[in-house]
């Protein structure tokens, strides 16, 4: 599917946030280990979600669907998939049902797609044997792990935190269900502390303790612990929104976007800041976030707990006065592409005054942006953000594979669409 983006004046209107990616994988695995019936009313329905969706499933969960409603009867005890478990391009499946797997009687096979055979998982083998799973990587194609099962061990086990933070979150969903506790030291800084600060909060809302040291270097994770049943409301996704965000403040547009709690543990609600940085008005309501105005400070952004935002900085930051800096960001030449050097060479397609070195990107603004054909390089943060600068961009801007959007927003075109912005869908219009 092709997007063709033309130059917008100004967007306005409501759109509600997506659903949170995030939260619906953890409450899905977690309601799979539950013993009973969990309910999840507005969960995310992407890509990325259907693959956890499919792996829980396949490990014994019964799933009823009613509109935007979830009940799941958790497994008492894992079944053994039949066939190999199809993780897609889901890091956040992949990663969290590994070590769910260990908890199974026999080998559970996960198949990976392209671009996640690509992205890190040994780091994570590597621990789980240091708690008594044996797990085995296979570089054919399609690439596979093989988990064999029998339950975990516990004990100790060390793994870098500035790799993934989904590695500890896997872990923390599977150890509570170990034999004996487990202590995770965590040999680097962790990044993107929020999403472990998450699952915590999931695995709280099932009666599941976890201990995190301050500086989040030390975890313990009493062992033999029993999930219980529990109903969850998925909040809004600030990761998501924060693309919406970024195209009303490239087109110094009002928008308001509901379905966003300002409480949750969302480490990307930082958008706001960001935005407040660049000259925006935002005001945070109940349920609710306005912005408006027109960008003028050029923003500095530590990537280091907010990789999912530097897309949509980098957009913003080809319209706001000076120099711009996002910092602390070499994570992301593991993620979906190698998404520093993705916004990059596309933005610079399109007139951006930017450099990028090992781990941070700097944008002299304002920059005279102009049309061209864009290629995500199939990743959705990239497509979203590339959209969001196209609306101040001279002419028309063609977006290749946007469907790739999927895996995390699918109808992202459409509430772009539904705010004014001047966009032609490529399948109807050649």
């Amino acid at each position: 599917m092709e997007v063709v983006i033309r130059r917008t004046e100004a967007l306005s209107g409501i759109v509600s946030a997506p659903p949170s990616k995030a939260y619906t994988h953890r409450m899905l695995i977690a309601a799979l280990l539950s013993q009973g019936f969990s309910k999840i009313a507005n969960y995310l329905v992407s890509d990325d979600t259907s693959a956890t969706l499919r792996a829980v499933k396949a490990l014994g969960a019964r799933v009823k669907r009613q509109g935007n409603l979830l009940e799941i009867d958790g497994a008492k005890t894992l079944k053994t998939p039949r066939k190999p478990i199809n993780c897609g391009e889901s890091g956040a499946t992949l990663r969290f049902m590994i070590p769910v797997a260990a908890l199974a009687s026999k080998p559970v096979t996960f198949i990976m797609g392209q671009s996640l055979s690509r992205r890190p998982v040994k780091p994570l083998l590597q621990s789980l044997e240091q708690l008594g799973v044996n797990a085995h990587y296979s570089e054919e194609k399609p690439s596979i792990v093989t988990v064999q099962g029998g339950g975990i061990k516990g004990g100790k086990t060390v793994l870098p935190g500035d790799i993934s933070s989904q590695f500890i979150s896997g872990l923390l969903l599977a150890c509570p269900m170990a034999k004996r506790e487990t202590e995770i030291i965590v040999t680097t800084p962790l990044e993107s502390k929020s999403y472990v600060q998450m699952t915590e909060e999931i695995l709280g809302k099932h009666g599941v303790k976890v201990s995190i040291s301050e500086d989040f270097r030390r975890i313990t994770v009493p062992s033999n612990q029993t999930y219980k049943p529990c109903n969850h409301v998925v909040p809004g996704d600030f990761s998501s929104a924060a693309y919406l965000l970024a195209a009303a403040a490239v087109t110094a547009s009002k928008i308001r976007i509901t379905s966003l709690d300002y409480n949750t543990r969302q480490g990307d609600k930082a958008i706001l800041d960001i935005l407040k940085q660049a000259g925006l008005k935002v005001i945070v309501g109940e349920g609710f976030v306005e912005v408006e105005g027109k960008l003028q400070s050029a923003i500095k952004v530590d990537a280091k707990d907010v990789p999912d935002l530097v897309p949509a900085c980098a957009a913003i930051a080809c319209y706001t006065k000076g120099i711009s800096r996002i910092y602390n960001a070499k994570r992301l030449r593991y993620k979906e592409s190698d998404r520093l050097t993705s916004i990059y060479t596309e933005l610079k397609k399109m007139g951006a005054d930017i450099t990028m070195d090992e781990d941070s990107l700097t944008i002299k603004g304002p920059c005279r942006m102009r049309g061209a054909v864009i290629d995500p390089y199939n990743d959705h943060r990239i497509a979203m953000a590339c959209a969001a600068a196209a609306l101040g961009a001279e002419g028309e801007t063609k977006i290749l594979n946007a469907e790739c959007v999927g895996k995390s927003y699918p109808w992202f075109f459409r509430d772009l669409h539904l705010l004014g912005a001047n966009i032609v869908d490529g399948k109807h219009h050649r």
